[in-house]
């Protein structure tokens, strides 16, 4: 799995980066809180030699008849051309195969193979026992007042007199 420069970095080059306080503001902890998923995601992934792009597009194929390099973009969405490459690495790994689609012979669709339908079981199943781990330290009451307050910050919908909020006004600017 490639890993970036931010990620986990220990010893004295590790970057000094300050714990979290109790007065530090919400963008902050929910940032701090994507940081510590996507670095426990990233070593759920490593035995598995994927990427999170490669997990994610697995995961929607294994749970398709099959998708088109046009909709596993949208699904996932990522532009085609990103799509394509994660594509390619799949089936570097014999993860997924390119068929013509019988719907359309010109057109390829991409398929889970027997092993990547093995391997996106095992690596959901480790996935889970993460985040079990992870949030273990939260009682069922935490949890769900968790889940509705993240499901309310991620919600883009309409607001209050039928308009979405947009990045001006949750600023208190006008247009």
């Amino acid at each position: 799995m490639r890993r970036l420069p931010h990620d986990e970095v220990s010893g004295p080059e590790a970057p000094s980066i300050p714990a979290v306080t109790e007065d530090a503001p919400l963008p902050e902890l929910l940032m701090t809180a994507a940081r510590t998923l996507r670095r426990r995601w990233g070593a759920v992934l490593e035995p598995h030699g994927l990427t999170p792009h490669q997990a994610r597009a697995l995961r929607a194929l294994a749970a398709s008849d099959g998708l088109r390099v046009s909709d596993l973009a949208a699904a996932l969405r990522i532009a085609p051309r990103s799509a394509t490459e994660v594509a390619d690495g799949l089936e570097a790994g014999d993860l997924v195969v390119r068929a013509a689609d019988p719907a359309d012979r010109r057109a390829v669709v991409l398929r889970a193979t027997e092993q990547g339908h093995a391997v996106a079981q095992r690596v959901e199943r480790a996935r889970a026992e993460d985040a079990e781990a992870l949030f273990d330290r939260l009682d069922r009451a935490d949890r769900a007042e968790l889940a509705r307050l993240l499901r309310l910050v991620a919600d883009e919908g309409p607001r209050e007199g039928g308009s979405p909020q947009s990045s001006s006004s949750s600023r208190g600017t006008t247009a």
